[in-house]
């Protein structure tokens, strides 16, 4: 069930943001004028991601530095793993995310 998350005023180009969705902490990603919606957990150790920094295409937790693609999610250092991504939609300026919908980018 997709719910209203923010608008796409609040997630500036090459910005990373927090948000709590049905009782999940989730980040949204905007690059290249595109959203993104990422669990706020990295697979390693569950290290949250909210205060990770983003440069360029890279997020990198800050806990022990694995990187991810925010354009898919997947691992860059290391590779093998991904985060878990959500489904979004954007209705007029409104962002809206599903956290029962996990999203496989790279398919």
């Amino acid at each position: 069930m997709f719910e209203r998350v923010c608008t796409t005023d609040d997630v500036w180009e090459g910005e990373l943001m927090p948000f709590d969705v049905a009782g999940r902490r989730i980040i949204l990603v905007n690059l290249d004028q595109r959203l993104h919606a990422f669990d706020a957990t990295c697979p390693h150790q569950e290290q949250s991601l909210c205060d990770g920094s983003l440069e360029g295409y890279v997020l990198t937790c800050p806990a022990h530095q694995w990187q991810f693609d925010v354009r898919t999610g997947q691992g860059v250092n290391p590779t093998g793993c991904r985060l878990k991504s959500y489904a979004l939609k954007v209705e007029a300026l409104d962002v809206f995310v599903d956290v029962q919908q996990a999203v496989d980018e790279a398919a």
